[in-house]
């Protein structure tokens, strides 16, 4: 055996650490801060525009700097805590992640901001694959779904919380206090880290892949920005499609350096595991559905529904309330060794899907019929999200825990990304079709809706805008019940495989004498 096995098998989770449940309140206070600063800054871009003069392009500088620059590195924090020690990258993105967000706090141009948000960037890419390794490491095979499904349930609770927190913390002092509520959780959580925190890390002798890491950075980079960008540049823009053409290229050199390189970053044979690829597959479309599905809603409830952000916030909050109650209460863990895992992932995307085919049909012009499909996709995701982080974890050996959680990671941007993106432009083909001549060429509701003159005009703006929420709805809903079908499938093949395996490798009896 390596030194590399020989070490991850002294680092397998045994259930041994009592402080456990405390280390997981712990990580998931430092993963939810790290997610609410992918929203929480949405509610001030009134009060950056006008006390720091920023521009239009500055603003969204400001914003995607942080998720850019996360997206890109998330690989390379996952392998670097797997090599130098996961309670030592998750200590240091916890001093990086609060050092950034004083410096943003106390930013006086749009640069520094841009520049201390891509700092953050860094920090949160170490703690969202430092903290999912430790729950691997900490959490034996019994108590570990439940522990997942806690951690999952913070993006559902993050997404929810972080236009409401913004919003109270404008109400009573200036922008930067979003950046210096961070403070007192990094120190917290540091303090944490290093009295309870269990160090481990492969440590094998293995040199740094370095050009894997810069391949990774770029490809991630290129194509993220280019699905950031889309939407207002124009999908088919010059800077869109060079930047898709960039992250291609950077992805597909990557794939290619990792076949060949002695040591890498991410060992491409992870993906003839039919059990990596089911999860994986499973995991884009799940982020692919709801990413995509609460962009649309957020536009659904203020533009047509005519909430305000606050309540439209707080008419969201069901999901997140959902996927709570279910994660915390362990339904879901008890669930799993009666239906199994791909039973668990096909059951959850099913109901994923219901929810939003429920919106696209009942929730048009009327909140009760949207909350039904909430609290659906709530159920669905609440189900679905922590099988497949369980089942992609389970599918990389405990040595290469922080890679497979910066994979899972990567899965979440990028589908999401990808679900903002397809969807919307379902959603504008839609609109702009059946919009009435008065509002021809706006392009965007509220530009359609400056132009209306009549109250039917503006009703039958609205009627435009929310026939094609709903069919992107739809389109969401058969895209992530494909995906369940698939996803299931395929770990259903891999479970009756290994079972075969087991069965064919146990001893067929007694030896004679």
């Amino acid at each position: 055996m390596s030194a590399v096995a020989s070490e991850a098998t002294t680092l397998q989770p045994t259930g041994r650490y009592t402080a456990r449940w405390l280390i997981l309140a712990v990580i998931c206070l430092a993963q939810l801060t790290v997610i609410l600063d992918n929203t929480v800054l949405n509610v001030a871009i009134p009060s950056l525009t006008g006390e720091l003069g920023a521009t239009t392009a500055d603003v969204q500088w400001m914003i995607n700097a942080y998720s850019l620059v996360q997206s890109g590195l998330l690989l390379t924090a996952g392998n670097a805590a797997d090599r130098y020690g996961r309670k030592k990258m998750l200590a240091a993105g916890l001093v990086l992640f609060g050092l950034a967000s004083l410096g943003a706090a106390l930013a006086q141009s749009p640069g520094q901001l841009i520049a201390a948000r891509a700092g953050m960037g860094v920090g949160g890419a170490l703690l969202v694959t430092t903290t999912l390794a430790v729950v691997m490491q900490i959490f034996d095979d019994a108590e570990r779904p439940k522990a997942i499904g806690i951690w999952s349930s913070v993006n559902s609770l993050a997404f929810v919380a972080g236009p409401l927190i913004g919003g109270s913390l404008l109400d009573h002092f200036w922008w930067g206090a979003l950046f210096l509520v961070n403070l007192p959780v990094a120190v917290m959580a540091l303090a944490a880290v290093v009295a309870l925190v269990p160090e481990s890390g492969s440590r094998g002798g293995e040199r740094p892949d370095l050009p894997g890491a810069l391949l990774s950075m770029i490809g991630m980079a290129g194509v993220v920005f280019a699905i950031i960008s889309g939407p207002q540049a124009g999908w088919l823009s010059g800077r869109v499609l060079v930047s898709a053409a960039v992250g291609a290229v950077g992805l597909a050199a990557f794939v290619r350096w990792e076949l060949y390189v002695p040591y890498p970053m991410l060992d491409m044979h992870f993906f003839r595991n039919r059990r990596f690829i089911g999860a994986v597959s499973g995991g884009i479309l799940v982020a692919f559905g709801m990413g995509g599905s609460l962009f649309l809603l957020t536009q659904h409830l203020q533009l047509v529904l005519g909430y305000g952000p606050l309540d439209a916030g707080l008419r969201m909050a069901p999901l997140a309330v959902t996927v709570i109650l279910i994660n915390f209460t362990g339904l879901g863990a008890r669930l799993m060794p009666r239906v199994g895992t791909p039973g668990m992932i096909i059951s959850g995307m099913s109901l994923l899907a219901a929810g939003l085919a429920a919106i696209a049909l009942l929730g048009g012009h009327s909140y009760p019929g949207l909350l039904t499909g909430l609290l659906v996709m709530g159920i669905g995701i609440a189900l679905a999200m922590p099988t497949m982080a369980n089942a992609i974890m389970s599918a990389i050996p405990p040595a290469k825990a922080g890679v497979g959680a910066g994979v899972n990671g990567t899965l979440m941007e990028f589908g999401q990304g990808l679900g903002v993106a397809v969807l919307g432009a379902v959603l504008n083909s839609r609109f702009v079709a059946l919009l009435p001549l008065v509002a021809a060429g706006a392009g965007s509701l509220p530009a359609a809706l400056a132009r209306t003159r009549t109250g039917a005009e503006r009703a039958a703006v609205q009627d435009a805008f929310a026939a094609g929420i709903g069919v992107s709805q739809l389109a969401g809903a058969a895209a992530v019940f494909l995906g369940g079908l698939l996803a299931a499938l395929l770990l259903s093949r891999a479970e009756r495989a290994g079972r075969e395996q087991e069965t064919a490798a146990a001893p067929s009896g007694p030896e004679p004498a």
